[in-house]
């Protein structure tokens, strides 16, 4: 497992942030999921093999909950 961290901008509060991070922790291929709304940060762990299919999940989920929502690479 290698932890990662991502840019995550568009929530309106932390109340989102804490909805959004229940849904990721439901994605299989991800494991310690954590939203920080006050530094904007996204940080989860995964391993590498899977990282490409875990974004897309991610990225899926946020799609669906919060739309206005992005995400990029720190």
């Amino acid at each position: 497992m290698k932890d990662y961290k991502y840019k995550i901008e568009g929530l309106d509060c932390a109340n989102c942030a804490n909805l959004l991070e229940e849904s990721l922790r439901k994605i299989d291929l991800i494991e310690n999921v954590s939203i920080n709304f006050m530094t904007e940060r996204l940080s989860f762990s995964c391993s590498e093999d899977d990282l490409n299919n875990a974004l897309k999940q991610i990225k899926k989920t946020i799609k669906r909950e919060e739309p206005d929502v992005i995400i990029e690479e720190v």
